[in-house]
């Protein structure tokens, strides 16, 4: 299950408002939701790298940490670029429907339409390249620390059956952009501690650039970042 892509557009000059990082329309990343040991053929697929049985859940947030689109039926041992590649979403942004930019970590390749870090950055416009991307995707983090701080249950994890449990994320995906645009905040001294939950620190395995995406990050940062 997943919202309306169509709703990344609102973005577009939201994050140029972050850290000066322009066509941004969304930050992507990936989260780990606990649920029980599943028994079932298959279950040790499940498991993630930390070891416990897991739902790979893919987010994509604006600058108001709003969820925008996900992708919650990917179990915890697949690694986030295989989820991105086989979501519609991409589906979308191959076929021309946003003119935009998502923005992601190093566990993605960096293609025409999703910017990564540089890893080496050996310029001036290329280290200010880097710092911007840093700010401005870090939307997605704070994301995932203020739904987690809200529905506590992602932190500690969903203990009923499996399509069960990815009907809760996405419900409780529905509830926060509902709790934002309410202007409902999370209960008084927490929001401290978001930073905390926002997202597993677990190092993503590097993926190399595309040709093509190379050349489009470079003209980029020719463009926006001298």
């Amino acid at each position: 299950m997943k919202f309306k892509t169509i709703q990344l557009i609102y973005m577009v000059c939201l994050n140029q408002y972050i850290a000066n990082f322009p066509t941004v329309i969304g930050a992507i990343d990936c989260t780990h939701i606990r649920v029980k040991k599943v028994n079932a053929d298959g279950g040790q697929l499940y498991i993630n790298r930390k070891g416990f049985s897991s739902i790979n859940v893919q987010v994509v947030c604006d600058a108001d940490l709003k969820i925008m689109d996900i992708v919650t039926r990917w179990r915890g041992s697949v690694h986030d670029s295989r989820i991105f590649r086989e979501c519609r979403l991409k589906q979308r942004f191959e076929a021309g429907a946003f003119s935009g930019i998502l923005l992601g970590d190093s566990g993605y390749p960096c293609t025409p339409y999703l910017f990564t870090p540089l890893l080496n950055p050996t310029t001036p416009q290329e280290e200010r390249y880097n710092r911007s991307h840093i700010r401005t995707r870090n939307t997605v983090e704070r994301c995932f620390g203020l739904w987690k701080q809200r529905f506590r249950c992602l932190l500690r994890g969903m203990f009923g059956d499996i399509e069960t449990a990815k009907k809760t994320i996405v419900a409780c995906a529905v509830l926060h952009n509902m709790a934002i645009d309410m202007r409902e905040d999370v209960f008084s001294g927490e929001r401290d501690s978001i930073e905390q939950y926002s997202s597993e620190p677990i190092v993503q395995r590097y993926i190399a650039p595309s040709i093509r995406g190379n050349i489009r990050r470079r003209q980029f940062i020719e463009t926006h970042f001298q």
